[in-house]
């Protein structure tokens, strides 16, 4: 594969998106102080907490002038009625128009929702003008689901999509390790898949907090990437921008035409302002590509040089 330029990273990045929760938004004076007006933002819904927070954060999201995506997930959604609310709620008070659709993580059912096949087919995204759509993906694999659940699954919902005319997309969990998002992404794409890939990657973080995640998500191939990086101890505690991923998944895409990725979305685990800082430079071209093609370098100050 040709190594990536930085015309490829910036193709790669532009238009990323950013995941916040309500408690982690909390701590945010002003989402404006980090972030471009018009950046999409989503919003985690998570097992035990409260869906008014979520619908709180994508309101206040929407005021301050940002694309607020929430989490919808099915198995905390006790019924029909609930899902109604929540969806009537989140179009007239955060002028919500797409959501993250995902099963969650209880292991039973709150209600009569198991998964996000039994949301969708229930028609109400639509009929609250929700037509762009994300469903959940795995590079990895998942813990809970085997190859051919997910093969079923995501052909389902790539029929839904054709038959309903919505704009659906897959969001992954986040990934370290690029030659396993290709290999998915290949997988996928000989399944029958056509919907477009936001990729889930890790924002800036030290490799100690990387390790955190990623051992309590079960991303088998980024924990052994990461474990060997951790046997120097001096590095655990360095803080880690994603560059030599992005790199990467950047010179897959402008190699392969038919590449599914079609922007990042960017889990700050190591807090909201180390990660927009970086990729907002970087999606500004303010930086350079070393030498090696193996690191991305901060500063550039002449834009062409970032464009070469």
């Amino acid at each position: 594969m040709a190594l990536a330029t930085a015309r490829d990273v910036i193709s790669l990045i532009d238009g990323f998106s950013v995941e916040t929760t309500p408690a982690s938004s909390a701590k945010v004076a002003d989402f404006a102080e980090h972030l471009v007006l018009g950046t999409t933002v989503n919003v985690t819904f998570l097992p035990g907490s409260a869906v008014e927070d979520t619908i709180a954060v994508a309101a206040r999201l929407r005021r301050e002038g940002f694309e607020p995506v929430p989490h919808i997930a099915a198995r905390s959604i006790t019924d029909i009625a609930m899902l109604d609310r929540i969806l009537g709620r989140l179009k007239d008070e955060a002028g919500v128009t797409q959501t993250l659709v995902v099963a969650g993580g209880l292991d039973r059912p709150l209600g009569a929702f198991a998964s996000t096949m039994d949301l969708l087919a229930t028609g109400l995204f639509e009929a609250h003008g929700i037509r762009k759509i994300g469903v959940a993906g795995h590079p990895e694999g998942s813990p809970d689901i085997d190859e051919t659940a997910l093969k079923d699954a995501l052909l389902w919902k790539n029929r839904f999509a054709a038959e309903r005319g919505l704009e659906m997309y897959i969001e992954t969990q986040f990934c370290f390790d690029a030659a396993a998002i290709v290999a998915w992404d290949k997988r996928i794409r000989s399944w029958g898949n056509t919907l477009p890939i936001h990729l889930g990657v890790p924002g800036l973080a030290t490799l100690k907090t990387l390790l955190k995640f990623a051992q309590m998500s079960g991303i088998g191939p980024s924990i052994r990437v990461l474990t060997r990086q951790a046997r120097n101890l001096a590095k655990l505690m360095l803080v880690q921008a994603p560059d030599r991923l992005l790199l990467d998944l950047a010179a897959y895409k402008a190699a392969d035409p038919d590449c599914g990725i079609e922007k990042l979305h960017f889990y700050p685990f190591g807090g909201l302002a180390k990660t927009a800082e970086w990729a907002n430079a970087v999606a500004a071209g303010d930086f350079t590509v070393d030498a090696r093609k193996q690191a991305i370098l901060l500063g550039a100050s002449d834009p062409a040089r970032a464009a070469s």
